[in-house]
């Protein structure tokens, strides 16, 4: 329920408050216009329905020594009243017809991104570039939003809808998003830019933009998708063409595949788990080369990444913890206590005191409420598990980024 109403707060800073925002692209621009066309046909049509009927009351009231008229079938009321609601209908699906036609030609796009949805983050991958990183609700955020957290969220900038890595995007370009998910039912959603989209595991949807101004835009997920459906925001940031190619380059000069620390929303600690929105494209894109990138599963470069050399007790303690902090603590506490049964506790755990293999594999897999971490860097996973292993007075085994790698395979 939480999430529910965090969402619904969310959406205030995603556009106009009172009204649908007229958007930053040629087709929010088309959108908007037809929004406003239904709307001043519903006030015209209000407007007649309302002042007949109140006109009628007052003109005609019994007071007045009004008798009713008494009569049957008319022809003409007949064809008035059908005709003339067919002709507006009509008159106003032309133009729709026109603007949903064009939001479905995705042809001749000059960039494509697949966009993969996950419980609760975001995945983009830009296809043909080597560049692909998780996007997750930011951290400020994410530490206001708990429970008895002392912060007042109207310090927090942009609270619930920011976000560690934002979407880059160039100014003047046609953009194909190719959109799915990794577990449920997800949607992308962002206001300024008119795409609303779902995100269906197994299947691939189609939609294109093309922004005209530089800027920051913000949307959030728009299907209910789990318990914290309210925690994975999106944030869009535009930038001028030679602005993104500088960009773009510095990624692939980081070798930007994966965000490896990026705090997940309200995610359950990696080894917690005790055992126990059609008119979408088929997979078959136009651009075969683009379709099969996109329909390849979502997985994370990290784990083709060769582990690192083993790393001292020290290192991976501190490491872990860093990791932990922002991934972990929200459902299991900075000091392992948990909330049960929900999120157990992971001080004195008899899963995190027992073996590595089977916890390793817990937290690539997932369990029960748990989700899947295989985003999660080798060193990552290592870290994490032990520190959950050696601290709270647990006695598990030290874990390092080897260990992973080869579970992964």
């Amino acid at each position: 329920m939480s999430s529910l109403f965090a969402s619904g707060s969310a959406l205030a800073y995603t556009g106009s408050k009172w009204n649908m925002p007229e958007g930053v692209t040629e087709i929010s621009h088309e959108v908007h216009h037809l929004h406003m066309m239904a709307f001043w046909v519903c006030v015209a049509i209000g407007v007649v329905v309302f002042g007949a009927m109140f006109y009628s009351v007052f003109a005609h009231r019994k007071s007045k020594g009004a008798v009713a008229a008494k009569f049957h079938e008319s022809t003409l009321v007949e064809i008035i009243w059908t005709g003339i609601p067919f002709l507006i209908l009509i008159g106003m699906a032309i133009p729709a017809a026109a603007t949903l036609v064009k939001m479905d030609n995705t042809h001749n796009a000059e960039l494509n991104i697949k966009i993969t949805g996950y419980q609760w983050k975001w995945q983009y991958e830009y296809l043909g570039e080597d560049v692909s990183y998780f996007s997750t609700l930011a951290s400020a955020s994410n530490k206001a939003r708990q429970l008895n957290s002392g912060i007042d969220v109207n310090t927090v900038p942009n609270y619930l809808v920011d976000v560690d890595h934002e979407l880059v995007l160039p100014v003047g370009k046609k953009i194909r998003f190719l959109i799915t998910s990794n577990d449920v039912i997800h949607a992308w959603w962002v206001p300024a830019i008119a795409v609303k989209k779902d995100a269906i595991p197994g299947y691939i949807n189609e939609i294109w933009t093309k922004i005209d101004e530089p800027g920051t835009y913000r949307g959030v997920c728009a299907e209910l998708c789990g318990r914290d459906h309210g925690f994975m925001p999106i944030v869009v940031r535009a930038l001028p063409e030679e602005d993104f190619k500088a960009w773009l380059a510095e990624q692939k000069k980081g070798g930007q595949q994966v965000a490896s620390t990026a705090p997940v929303a309200a995610a359950p600690a990696a080894a917690a788990m005790p055992a126990a929105d059609s008119g979408s494209a088929a997979v078959a894109a136009p651009d075969t080369k683009v379709a099969a990138a996109a329909t390849a599963p979502a997985a994370p470069a990290a784990a083709a990444a060769p582990a690192a050399a083993g790393k001292s007790k020290d290192e991976l303690l501190e490491a872990g913890k860093k990791v932990y902090m922002a991934n972990c603590a929200a459902c299991h506490q900075p000091a392992g206590t948990g909330m049960p049964p929900t999120f157990p506790a992971l001080a004195g755990s008899k899963v995190v005191n027992g073996p590595k293999d089977a916890v390793i594999s817990q937290v690539l897999h997932g369990k029960n409420m748990m989700p899947p971490f295989p985003q999660l860097s080798n060193d990552d996973i290592a870290a994490v598990t032990s520190y959950v292993h050696s601290s709270w007075g647990n006695k598990g085994e030290i874990v390092q980024a080897a260990d992973v790698a080869a579970a992964r395979k």
